[in-house]
């Protein structure tokens, strides 16, 4: 049995003894390679004969499983998966795992941090003491937080977080959510509301929604041009949600006044040739906002038992196979097992 261990070379430079270690006290005679993933051709010599892979962001279309034709699970060390062709892999009963909780608290503090830091002007203030020696409070139009509205685009567990964190600084809270809990939402104060009714009230906007087909490009320039009071723009979940071109050009011409971004449009971004660097009003992280020790040590934890578990048949102990109703026959059969 072969389990691949892979990802692009930033995201695979962490630590992976851990990883390894929780596979070998599940799985003792696994085969485990890893591979910093650079080259196509390589790879696929790498997962010829895998039975499971663990990755957060390399793309699985059907030419990568092509190449791999014992792959039985894809576990995500991510609690985003859309990065693997959903319907090809349901097609040859490749199952589909990503994580469970792991990283909320970290996610909505990163997002609160952005909002904060933008609001303040403390990149403008840090461009002007350490580049410029200048010592000005007013060399930048700063608002009040209190009493601003926010909107939160997605209210799920981050975006429940981030609610209750925003709450305390006085906000008032919008949120767009077509599958939301309207008594959860009651009880976290929050506003429930139609997309447009969102970017027409809101002063700043975060992004939480999980990628899926229906919110590609999500952003554009339609919903940026609804955006009447100029609002601050945060995304700390899936760069695909957002068109970057229409982004920028809401940027340059002021639509909105600031951005505070954890997410590109590419994962592995070339940022010599990135247009949204070096703003004063706009903060990038490496797709960071997750990560703390703890949620580190939990990614790597939860993945690889999510695939020694699926390995292993023990379905019932996966946290979740998403296209699980699409393969569960086939798997059953192919396994002989009888239920789950």
């Amino acid at each position: 049995m072969k389990i691949v261990i892979a990802d692009y070379p930033d995201v695979i430079a962490r630590n992976l003894d851990y990883e390894k270690a929780v596979l070998k006290r599940h799985l003792p005679d696994v085969q485990i390679e890893t591979y910093s993933y650079t080259d196509k051709n390589e790879f696929y010599r790498i997962i010829k004969d895998a039975d499971a892979l663990l990755t957060a962001f390399i793309n699985i279309d059907a030419d990568v499983m092509d190449h791999a034709p014992k792959l039985k699970c894809v576990s995500f060390n991510s609690t985003g998966y859309n990065f693997i062709d959903y319907d090809e892999a349901s097609k040859r009963g490749i199952a589909i795992i990503p994580i469970a909780e792991y990283c909320t608290n970290e996610v909505a503090d990163h997002t609160m941090a952005l909002i904060l830091s933008l609001s303040r002007g403390i990149k403008h203030y840090i461009d002007d003491v350490d580049k410029k020696g200048l010592w000005q409070y007013h060399s930048i139009s700063l608002e009040r937080l209190n009493r601003k509205t926010l909107c939160i685009f997605g209210l799920g567990k981050i975006g429940q977080a981030v609610a209750k964190r925003a709450s305390a600084f006085g906000l008032r809270i919008l949120a767009f959510d077509p599958f939301a809990d309207e008594t959860m939402a009651k009880k976290l104060h929050i506003e429930l509301v139609d997309a447009d009714t969102a970017c027409e009230q809101a002063d700043i906007i975060t992004n939480h929604m999980r990628q899926t087909k229906e919110n590609y490009h999500f952003f554009s320039r339609s919903k940026f041009e609804k955006m009447i009071k100029r609002p601050l723009f945060i995304n700390t979940a899936r760069g695909e949600c957002v068109c970057e071109e229409d982004l920028i050009r809401a940027l340059d011409v002021g639509i909105i006044r600031g951005a505070g971004l954890d997410v590109l449009s590419q994962e592995d971004p070339d940022l010599s040739d990135c247009k949204l660097t070096n703003r004063k009003n706009v903060i990038i992280t490496p797709h960071a906002a997750f990560y703390s020790r703890e949620s580190l040590e939990d990614l790597q934890r939860i993945s690889c038992e999510n695939a020694a578990h699926y390995l292993k048949k023990e379905y019932e102990q996966v946290f979740r196979i998403v296209n699980w109703p699409e393969i569960k026959s086939v798997v059953l059969k192919e396994k002989g097992v009888n239920k789950v």
